[in-house]
């Protein structure tokens, strides 16, 4: 599948979803036009073609997080403003969880507090009564384990910055996702 392809297919439904989220037209024409910039960038990534709606867009849905984090920098919003960034949390938590849950007790516990609740590595290991390099090494440890689990499950695809950009669960499915 090429991008002339892909855009003619998918460059109005784009505009579309866009629109529901961006008021100013001109706006959604910088923001679709960023799409094709990186669907063009990141093309090579996709490796099921089936998957190229989702995977388009989740690249939409996260080029309109940026826009509204960069707005956010430009002025004061309120919590309740950006509606989209605890959206997206608790969506991911949700696809995480199932995995964390297969995890030893001590490192999905410890996973949930650190990466999922946000609590700070040292403050952790203090409530924990853990030397913080001993939590450290811990924390290395669960994600490779949650990292292997993602693996025996999915195919994950990374843009050049490392960044997730897409999962593709694999054929068999491990009933997770």
């Amino acid at each position: 599948m090429n991008i002339e392809t892909i855009w003619q297919e998918y460059r109005l439904s784009l505009r579309g979803f866009l629109a529901s989220k961006i008021s100013n037209q001109a706006d959604v024409d910088d923001l679709l036009q960023s799409i094709l910039i990186k669907t063009h960038k990141n093309l090579g990534t996709l490796k099921d073609e089936d998957r190229v709606k989702p995977w388009l867009f989740q690249i939409a849905n996260r080029v309109i997080i940026d826009f509204y984090r960069q707005q956010a920098s430009r002025r004061n919003l309120k919590a309740e403003d950006l509606w989209y960034e605890e959206y997206a949390e608790n969506e991911l938590i949700r696809c995480i969880e199932p995995f964390i849950q297969e995890l030893p007790e001590k490192y999905a516990n410890l996973l949930r507090s650190i990466e999922l609740n946000g609590q700070s590595q040292k403050e952790y290991a203090k409530a924990n009564h853990i030397s913080y390099s001993t939590l450290k090494s811990r924390v290395q440890k669960s994600r490779h384990a949650l990292k292997k689990l993602f693996e025996q499950c999915c195919s994950i695809q990374l843009d050049s910055t490392g960044n997730a950009i897409g999962c593709d669960v694999d054929s068999e499915g491990c009933g997770k996702c």
